[in-house]
């Protein structure tokens, strides 16, 4: 029997996905989260074999609690499935990176699904094809370093004062890049420049 855990903030979502998995002989859901919080605590308390994160949970992110997972897990840690709306390859390569073992959008079947936790649970990959063939052709991203790294500190909607802090800038220097970062990326607002960075995988 696979032991799963599924985490994701869309509780009709989630319940719908655990029961069309319970169905499954070989396969049980032992625990839910709404949180990444939650699903890092369940993670640890429950074992599961494979864990099914979604990439847009708060307060972090899938990837943040996957990093979390994989590195707290005493023995033998939990394969990660992140799945999610927006496949941008540069999350793909990021996921990767972090050692997750699966990476498929929401439109995956839970029949298709289950397949894929089979398959990683004996230590396979999976990545969407669409989404690896996309990650061939993608853009560079546009931004500096420094960008990115004040962009970052923005994502959570920090003041400027507390963004320069937290990367040892001046506030007029965050302001600077900000504002460079917005205007490569036409938009208006620096959470918005966040949020794109973020949704294209780039912080």
């Amino acid at each position: 029997m696979i032991r799963l855990l599924l985490a994701d903030d869309e509780e009709l979502l989630r319940g719908a996905l655990s029961a069309l998995l319970d169905l499954e002989d070989d396969l049980t859901v032992v625990a839910q989260a709404a949180t990444t919080t939650d699903a890092v605590r369940l993670a640890e308390r429950h074992r599961p074999d494979v864990a099914v994160l979604d990439l847009e949970m708060p307060p972090t992110d899938g990837l943040h609690a996957a990093g979390q997972i994989l590195a707290g897990a005493d023995g033998t840690p939990p394969r990660v499935i992140i799945v999610t709306r927006h496949a941008r390859p540069a999350v793909l390569r990021r996921a990767l990176a972090a050692g997750v073992s699966g990476f498929v959008p929401k439109s995956t079947p839970a029949a298709r699904l289950a397949q894929i936790v089979r398959d990683v649970a004996v230590g396979h990959r999976y990545v969407d094809p669409e989404i690896a063939a996309s990650a061939l052709t993608e853009n560079e991203c546009p931004l500096t370093d420094r960008e990115l790294e004040v962009l970052r500190a923005a994502r959570s909607g920090a003041q400027v004062s507390d963004i320069a802090a937290a990367v040892h800038l001046a506030p007029g220097t965050v302001r600077n890049y900000l504002s460079s970062a917005m205007a490569k990326l036409g938009v208006a607002t620096r959470h918005a420049a966040a949020h794109r960075a973020w949704e294209e995988g780039w912080i």
